[in-house]
């Protein structure tokens, strides 16, 4: 019966999110010059089993339900799938038509608010929440354990950044870079040429760590469950980076994926075990 519910479930990702980027995003031209080894379809249906696994495990091992369930995955869905990269492409990208980023807000939005209830639906738990699970508290603990993750995150942004992405001859001349010069002096040079995004990336690191605590809370079963749990619906997310499409050459969007994908994967697990604690109460409902 879950193999069947995570079926449709496929099935309803794949479906949900070609409706909704067909209607809201305007339709870009592909270039017949452009290298692309999957279809657009292909693609789609490979970023459908991937997200659709990922939210149905996220699901199933879930304290909560109902409602509070819906929230949480809607926001935290929006918030990793959509809000967090897209927040850098306006940063970065600059060839993006008018009013399109504004449009890939939307629908984000609009297939996180629908696809959450479906999936709870599906295959969330029919039990009322469950509030005895350890909380995490917000003292000052956490706190100084919330900005020491964001500035790993700076770490681990600019050190994959810098050894995978930047590697790339492809990627330097669509970003308009130089030379591959050595990692101190790419960094001095960043530094010198746009300090401001440091901060930035540091704010980023804030955001995605907070992504990561009701994911933390909500989840059953131990630390190293959840680490992984959360590392990989970080990673996963990156899976858009299949989709063709004309703003982004194949080979850049390849180096960006792995660069992400193992960065951030890696940024989740830190996230859990610093804020998770070792002593945290494991759930005997399994």
């Amino acid at each position: 019966m879950l193999v069947l519910k995570f079926l449709a479930l496929v099935i309803l990702y794949f479906v949900l999110f070609a409706v909704i980027s067909a209607t809201i995003l305007p339709r870009l031209q592909q270039s017949s010059a452009d290298y692309e080894p999957l279809s657009v379809l292909s693609a789609l249906l490979l970023m459908s089993i991937l997200n659709a696994g990922l939210l149905t495990y996220i699901t199933v091992r879930s304290r909560w339900s109902d409602w509070k369930l819906i929230v949480t995955l809607a926001v935290v869905f929006f918030g990793v799938a959509t809000f967090m990269p897209q927040i850098e492409t306006a940063v970065f990208v600059r060839t993006l038509p008018p009013g399109f980023l504004s449009r890939l807000f939307l629908a984000g939005f609009l297939f996180s608010c629908l696809y959450a209830p479906l999936l709870v639906l599906l295959a969330g738990n029919r039990r009322q929440s469950e509030f005895t699970a350890q909380k995490l508290k917000v003292n000052s603990s956490s706190v100084i354990k919330i900005i020491i993750a964001a500035f790993i995150y700076v770490v681990l942004y600019f050190t994959f950044g810098y050894f995978i992405a930047w590697q790339s001859p492809a990627l330097r001349a669509y970003y308009g870079g130089g030379n591959s010069n050595s990692f101190l002096t790419q960094m001095n040079e960043t530094w010198r040429a746009t300090p401001w995004l440091f901060p930035f990336q540091f704010l980023r690191g804030l955001l995605w760590t907070l992504l990561a605590l009701p994911i933390i809370r909500m989840l059953r079963g131990e630390r190293l469950e959840k680490a992984v749990v959360v590392g990989l619906l970080f990673a996963v997310v990156t899976s858009q980076l299949l989709l063709p499409n004309p703003l982004m050459p194949y080979e850049v969007r390849m180096r960006h994926l792995v660069e992400t994908a193992s960065s951030n994967f890696l940024f989740g697990c830190i996230v859990v075990w610093l804020l998770n604690s070792k002593d945290a109460q494991t759930d005997t409902h399994r």
